[in-house]
Formats: C-alpha cells, structure tokens, sequence
C-alpha cells in the first residue's frame, strides 16, 4: 500500500498533467479555430472584392442596419435582436470579442441579410458604411438641393431638414451663424450657407448630419481675411454672403461677377437714394420659383411690382436673405469688386455675356441690344431647325 504521502504527490501530478493536457487541447483548438477564422474571414474578404458576398441597398430582400455613433457592441447586438437577425446577443456579444470585432464596427447604415451567421454579419458591420456622394453646383438653391439628396438615396424627413435650417442656435459653433440676420421676410434662415461642392453621405444621415456637414465646410472656405475685408465694406458676412448669392445668380464669368458685384456696390454706397434699389432679376426669379412659377429673362409687369420682401425693384437694398448658395467666386466678387469701376447698370448682352454702363440712357441702349441679339439668336435657330427637318426629309 503506497504511503499517504506519496498518494498526494501522485494526485498533484495527475491533475498537473491534466491541466496541461487540457491547457495544450486548449491552445491547439485556440489556434486551429483562429486559423480557420482567419480563412473565413479572409473568403469574406475576397467576396467582397469580386461580389460574390456583397450586400448593399440594391440587394434583393436587403435589410438596412443602422450603427450610431457611440453605439457600444452590446446596443448593436441588441438592435439586431429587435430585427430578428439573431437569436441571442449574449453569443453574438462573446464572439465579437473573440474575434477581435469590439470597438471595429463603422458607424452608418449597413445592409444585411436574413440567415447569415453571427461572422457574416460581424464582418459585414465593419465594412464602410453605405454611403452616395452628391455634387450641389454652384447657385444651387435650398429646394434643389433637397430634390438633389432624395434622388440620391437620402431618407430624410423634409420637415426635419426645413427645421433645421431655421434652426441656427442649433449651429452656434460656426463663426459665421453669428452674423445672420433674422430678418421679416426670410426664407431658411441658414440658406445661403450649404457651400456647393460634392459630399459624401450616409443614406440615412439625419437632418441636422446633412447641414452640419455642409456648414463644416462653408466654414473651412470662409477666411478670418474674409471677415476682415467684410468689417473694412462695412458689412456683416451675412450680407456679404446675401450679395455674392446676386451676383452668382447674375453670371458666372468670374470677371463679369466682379463688375456685378461693382455696380451693385456702387449703387448701395450713392447719395441717389433711387439707386439703392438694386434691381436685380434674379431676385424677382428667385421669388418665382419658390411660388411654383418658371424664372422668365424678361420679367412681367407684375413681376416687377411683385408684393414680396425679395423684390429688389421696390424694396431698397439687399433682400432680406441668400437667394442662392454662392461658390467662392461670387462671394470673392462681393468682397473685393472690380475697384476701377463706377458702372451703375447691366444687362445681359444675349450672347452670354453681360453689358454695362454708367447713365440709364446708356443702359437703355445696351437693353435694345439685347433683345435684338435675342431676336436674331432665335431667328437663327428658327432657320437652323427648319434646315435639319428638310435634310431629314430628303430621300436617301
């Protein structure tokens, strides 16, 4: 019979060879399961690639996932719970930190599928989020830009978006907001701001994401310089911003925009208070569309008496905000316009150009030059069709 002793030291030594067993099983499963893991994920990889696994908006019977930003893998396990697309988040929680998934997942809106497994969909939740670029040129108008962002995809709400954009105090951190003026009469207090350029964003970016990321860059491209140059006019950047929405609106040759922008200046700043009337069209135009109505190059009578705060015919001044979003150009132009300039009048000349003259007499003759160039344009493409109709006649 063995001693007591010596029976101890057996056991010990059994259950050390046990926990060593157990612990080289452990770390041979460990790694096999990684390497096979790795090759899975590395097939997934390579499905994305030649879309052979890829799940996007245009997949049939595609679900949209969204992640928030902040969402922690507990919150993202439980949404996907709600959807039904897994079975038990505890599961889904441990095996997204065993395969080292925590803290991957990329905020935005993802597309999954009904079955797939707890790594398909781990590693579909780390891919780039679902996302559109748009391209707003520059004079894009606030209701274009939101027929823009529908046609691309976005979800927003449209009475979320007008919210936001009388909403300023909710974009206090812009430098520029500040200086906005809550005039009578305004229409989006932020319109005017969503600098045309092209962006990317998420299908399902909230109101207040669209705008923000529109106003980040409005406010990278406006310089302390500019706002310098602004105090030197004596105007607010609001203003400012107001009068290179005229001018972009006007012309888009960029030295026609700083003899606009001359006249415009030299009528503000003359001791003839008749000129402070600006006169401008395209204010007018602007006025017209935001009722439903097409712009017209030659305004009506009642155009011009039109009862409305943008009607530069009858009311002095700049109108009461943007009509227009202003590329660098114009808002250049409204900054710093032709300085050897005292044009107080222009027009456009029909051959897209604009003329531009110092007396009304003048400006009077260069309106007959205008129409009689447009009158010989539209003559000219009269003939022109009237000629390709009889050559697509002749026989062969």
């Amino acid at each position: 019979m063995l001693p007591r002793k010596l029976k101890v030291v057996i056991r010990i030594l059994v259950i050390l060879l046990l926990l060593a067993t157990f612990a080289i099983i452990g770390v041979y499963v460990g790694y096999n399961y990684v390497l096979s893991q790795e090759e899975r994920f590395n097939a997934l990889e390579q499905g994305i690639e030649d879309g052979t696994f890829r799940v996007d908006m245009n997949t049939e019977g595609a679900i949209p996932f969204v992640i928030k930003t902040g969402d922690m893998t507990s919150d993202i396990a439980n949404n996907l719970y709600e959807l039904g697309l897994i079975e038990n988040t505890f599961m889904f929680s441990l095996l997204s930190k065993v395969n080292g998934f925590d803290g991957a997942y990329i905020a935005g809106t993802h597309y999954l599928l009904d079955g797939l497994d707890y790594d398909e969909i781990m590693f579909l939740l780390t891919q780039e989020a679902e996302s559109v670029y748009v391209t707003f040129p520059e004079g894009i108008t606030y209701q274009e830009i939101k027929t823009r962002l529908h046609e691309a995809g976005l979800t927003f709400s449209d009475e979320e978006l007008d919210a936001c954009m009388d909403s300023p105090d909710l974009f206090t951190d812009y430098t520029f907001v500040s200086q906005i003026a809550l005039t009578d009469g305004r229409d989006y207090v932020l319109s005017g701001y969503l600098f045309p350029d092209t962006y990317e964003f998420d299908i399902n970016a909230t109101p207040r994401r669209i705008i923000s990321t529109m106003l980040n860059n409005t406010e990278a491209k406006l310089y302390e310089e500019y706002y310098q140059r602004a105090a030197a006019l004596g105007m607010s950047m609001d203003e400012v911003i107001t009068l290179a929405s005229l001018i972009q609106s006007e012309s888009s040759n960029i030295s026609d925009m700083m003899y606009i922008s001359s006249v415009f200046h030299n009528r503000l700043n003359s001791d003839d208070m008749s000129l402070h009337y600006l006169s401008s069209d395209a204010s007018i135009n602007y006025w017209r569309v935001a009722n439903g109505l097409d712009p017209e190059l030659d305004l009506s009578a009642d155009d011009l008496a039109a009862n409305t705060p943008y009607n530069t015919y009858t009311h002095e001044g700049l109108p009461p905000g943007p009509i227009c979003m202003p590329g660098i150009d114009a808002i250049q132009a409204a900054l710093y316009p032709e300085p050897n300039s005292n044009y107080l009048y222009f027009c456009a000349d029909g051959n897209g150009g604009t003329l531009f003259a110092v007396t009304l007499a003048d400006h009077e003759r260069n309106y007959e030059r205008y129409l009689a160039n447009t009158a010989a344009n539209l003559e000219a493409e009269q003939q022109a069709s009237m000629t390709e109709e009889t050559t697509s006649e002749e026989p062969n």
